[in-house]
């Protein structure tokens, strides 16, 4: 088969998908989108060992996730301690009876990041992965640099990972289902752990001496490009959306405040609060964002935030969404975890349609199509305005 004739032919298919999502999106037009709940609270966790004094350190719950398929919830309670809690959660009396898959994990140092794994993916066939890959794993990224491995169902300690200079202040197992732990600490650099690989080095990525965003190939280790911006700027946190294709950053500088970008200098966000997490939705396009005074849910596709909560003395500093969407969980320095509603949105067809088609085409891809400037604007997320600022209700004009 001549490469060229076959190439035509896949751009040919492409095409004819994102036509067909176009016509099927103007016969749903008139069909609802958003399923109306109410947006409150629905549970609250409180710890053990209240803080002496609000603000005192050691007791803040720096990271709060939901296992790969939502059947466990990890709390850094602070302390040193990391609960393991059934979800949804159960009640007092099947905890006394025995029922409860809940655990204490004594990590013995602040806890600032966790990461279930491996993730859960429909990419990697069954037969290249044996049993023990299925295990379900938690890492904890540790204030001495250390990152322990533990296993769920036993709560025994699997792994203990040293070479960080620095609080390990994330952790990510990679989204193909394999046992490839991404670490990043505050000594600046990446580590890239295969855990499948008893004993083995893990790949070292060093940045630069100040905080930027870099990207960087896990295929090769090799560094592909950084994000520039108008200004020097310390990051705070990012993610990337369900497809991979949209990049979320909330980043600060001194004399313009806390910005949230999105795709480099896609969209901003401009607060006088401080922005401490985010975090994309894995259902729809949905980005939720923690700062010191209230959680926020931005519909990124209908441009509005459809969450706007969470107002409290305790400040916020960290979120999580569930994989089935519907629950995020933000954790607070005073060691409490609260799970609050998330509006259900069904997605439109053109979003479902440019998810399945950026899950395996890249940006460099997809502007070769010879399609009209509007569908590739909407393909590479370029349809979203180039500035956004969010107002609080107590700013909202």
């Amino acid at each position: 088969m001549n490469p060229y004739v076959e190439g035509r032919r896949n751009d040919a298919f492409l095409i004819s998908v994102v036509r067909c999502a176009l016509r099927l999106e103007v016969v749903m037009s008139k069909v609802s989108l958003i399923v109306t709940e109410p947006q409150d609270l629905i549970a609250e966790l409180k710890p053990a060992h209240h803080p002496r004094l609000y603000g005192s350190a050691g007791c803040e719950t720096w990271s709060v996730r939901f296992s790969p398929d939502g059947s466990y919830f990890a709390w850094s309670m602070g302390h040193g301690i990391v609960r393991l809690l059934s979800w949804p959660l159960t009640s007092k009396d099947s905890a006394e009876a025995g029922c409860s898959k809940e655990k204490t994990l004594n990590c013995k140092q602040m806890v600032w990041a966790l990461a279930f794994g491996p993730c859960l993916s429909t990419r990697v066939h069954a037969l290249h992965q044996n049993g023990r890959d299925h295990e379900l794993l938690l890492a904890a990224g540790l204030n001495n640099g250390v990152i322990q491995v533990w296993v769920v169902s036993t709560g025994n300690l699997r792994f203990t990972l040293s070479g960080h200079q620095a609080p390990v202040r994330d952790l990510l197992f990679t989204p193909n289902g394999s046992l490839t732990l991404v670490s990043a600490s505050r000594d600046k650099t990446l580590r890239i752990w295969d855990l499948a690989k008893k004993g083995a080095s893990p790949h070292v990525l060093r940045g630069p001496d100040y905080w930027k965003v870099y990207l960087w190939s896990l295929r090769s280790y090799t560094f592909m490009r950084h994000l520039t911006y108008d200004h020097e700027r310390t990051m705070a946190s990012c993610d990337f959306s369900q497809d991979g294709a949209l990049l979320a950053i909330a980043s600060y500088h001194s004399t313009t405040g806390w910005w949230l970008d999105l795709d480099c200098e896609v969209c901003a966000y401009r607060s006088d609060n401080l922005l401490t997490s985010l975090s994309f939705s894995p259902v729809g396009l949905l980005l939720a964002f923690k700062d010191y005074r209230a959680l926020r849910i931005w519909d990124v596709e209908r441009d509005k935030l459809v969450t706007d909560t969470d107002y409290n003395r305790a400040s916020g500093v960290c979120c999580a969404f569930h994989p089935h969407g519907g629950v995020i969980a933000t954790g607070c320095r005073d060691g409490h975890v609260k799970f609050w509603r998330v509006p259900r949105l069904v997605p439109s067809l053109k979003h479902l349609c440019r998810t399945a088609l950026r899950f395996s085409i890249s940006t460099y891809q997809v502007e070769a199509l010879p399609l009209p400037k509007k569908i590739l604007d909407y393909l590479t997320y370029r349809n979203i305005p180039k500035q956004k600022i969010v107002y609080c209700k107590e700013h909202r004009r």
